[in-house]
């Protein structure tokens, strides 16, 4: 039923937020991870088929062509982002999270059955805003659902799966785009239909995830929060066959619920309150966009120009960057929870620069062959991957709950255009691989570039560790609010 505006605009006081955060990790928050967390697999999963190719000669495109639909894509992305972020903090999590997932799904399928080439962009771009659009939802959604111990760890692990899709995806070529197995107008097309299925078992398991309680306090919608809590609690206690203790009244917090936040009030709080915060944020997102652009565009070019590897060789040599990637989050996560978020963020954009600037004086005298660089690759973006999968989270807790959407949606469409600098310079810094200079200056440039982030992190990093968001910062909506 639609709340009076008089309705919406008294003051409530809600234990919600700290009944979230007391909870034990059970099955409720693993479907959250699967249900939700799917979105950077099939991230890593459409952007590895596309690059492998495949539809040129059905689709009659040039190589030009080919990184149009890769910039399409990404274009797609940073439209999508934008208008479902705003989106998501006016509608709820939950209604963008069913949408967006489905846009994709929809979009990525019908891209399989393009008869032309402009058709092909055109389902490139919608694909893309779906995927854009969770980008901004979904991290959202999995911080105020997650406990505050486990919240870090998750989110970053979350965020790490996309090299889990890009691996699957580069599996997936190796057979589909084999011409002895399947026509050449056929197996690209496969391809496309993989995320569209996987994703088909991920929307019915998103139906069951509920609203974000956080979101529904702040927009008036007391009653439903606490009944989703409550629901929660109940599962909760029947798993574990204990009951939850009572949270103390003094952890309850006071809103004035509003239904959206106007434009000027973000840049308000971006620009006057927390101006070192959205540097934080900037400088992680652009830095890590745009080392991650640079190597992983240039990967095969490298690999073939400088020591000559065949291209059918490529995938083989991409399947050690990729588990590499996904098990640096997985396996360093736990430590932004303990340890602290400034301190390992700060660790992992140093140690990955500092390796990769070793790999890059190796590389510049020719005393490395191929698997001993890919080997430095692999060590430099284990700590690179999961510092990159940290400037999501950061952005999504440090920011308020009735802003944070579009918050990452900013940064993410910043980091974006960034990264859309880093393929075309670092392929032209490779040539025609007979001259090692140029591209060891990317590289040491890459290496300083995610110095910087680490520079900045330790600085002004903020110590979010185990803390319930509404201690981070305050909502936009609390009684009383001061910024801090």
């Amino acid at each position: 039923m639609a709340q009076t505006e008089s309705e919406a605009a008294k003051t409530i006081r809600s234990l919600v937020p700290a009944r979230m955060d007391r909870l034990p990790w059970t099955r409720f928050h693993w479907m959250i991870v699967i249900g939700l967390g799917f979105s950077w697999i099939l991230d890593g999963l459409e952007i590895q088929i596309v690059s492998l190719g495949g539809y040129e000669n059905t689709l009659g495109m040039s190589a030009a062509d080919v990184g149009i639909a890769g910039t399409v894509y990404l274009v797609g992305q940073v439209v999508g982002a934008l208008v479902f972020g705003r989106l998501a903090d006016s509608l709820g999590r939950k209604k963008l999270f069913i949408l967006t997932l489905a846009i994709y799904l929809v979009a990525s399928a019908v891209a399989g059955l393009s008869p032309t080439m402009e058709f092909f962009f055109v389902f490139r771009f919608l694909a893309g805003m779906g995927i854009g659009g969770e980008y901004a939802a979904i991290n959202s959604a999995i911080d105020e659902l997650i406990p505050s111990n486990y919240r870090g760890r998750v989110d970053i692990a979350v965020n790490g799966t996309y090299w889990f899709g890009a691996a699957m995806g580069s599996f997936a070529g190796v057979f589909l785009l084999d011409q002895n197995l399947f026509a050449e107008d056929v197996g690209w097309r496969i391809a496309f239909f993989i995320g569209p299925i996987l994703g088909l078992a991920v929307i019915a398991l998103r139906r069951h995830i509920p609203e974000s309680p956080r979101w529904l306090i702040t927009h008036g919608r007391e009653e439903e929060a606490e009944k989703t809590v409550d629901d929660i609690e109940h599962h909760v206690e029947h798993e574990t066959h204990h009951e939850l203790e009572e949270v103390p009244d003094e952890k309850a917090i006071e809103l004035v619920p509003q239904k959206r936040t106007p434009f000027l009030t973000i840049a308000r709080v971006l620009l006057r309150d927390h101006p070192t915060r959205l540097l934080v944020g900037m400088t992680m997102m652009i830095t890590q966009s745009f080392l991650y652009n640079a190597i992983f565009f240039t990967y095969s070019l490298v690999l073939q120009n400088f020591y000559e590897l065949p291209v059918s060789a490529v995938p083989l040599m991409f399947f050690p960057f990729a588990i590499g990637n996904l098990l640096g989050p997985l396996l360093l996560g736990p430590l932004f929870d303990t340890w602290g978020r400034r301190q390992m963020i700060a660790l992992t954009y140093g140690v990955s620069a500092v390796v990769l600037a070793i790999s890059a004086f190796l590389f510049s005298t020719g005393s490395i062959d191929v698997t001993v660089h890919v080997i430095l690759w692999c060590v430099s973006f284990f700590f690179a991957s999961a510092g990159a999968s940290s400037a999501y989270l950061t952005v999504s807790e440090i920011f308020p709950l009735e802003m944070r959407s579009q918050v990452i949606s900013y940064v993410f469409a910043v980091g974006q255009i960034f990264g859309a600098i880093a393929p075309a310079l670092y392929a032209s810094l490779v040539g025609e691989g007979e001259d090692r200079g140029p591209l060891t200056i990317g590289y040491y440039v890459g290496a300083g570039v995610m110095a910087l982030g680490a520079v900045v992190a330790a600085i002004f990093g903020v110590a979010a560790e185990r803390k319930s968001l509404e201690d981070i910062i305050d909502p936009l909506t609390k009684s009383n609010r001061t910024p801090r």
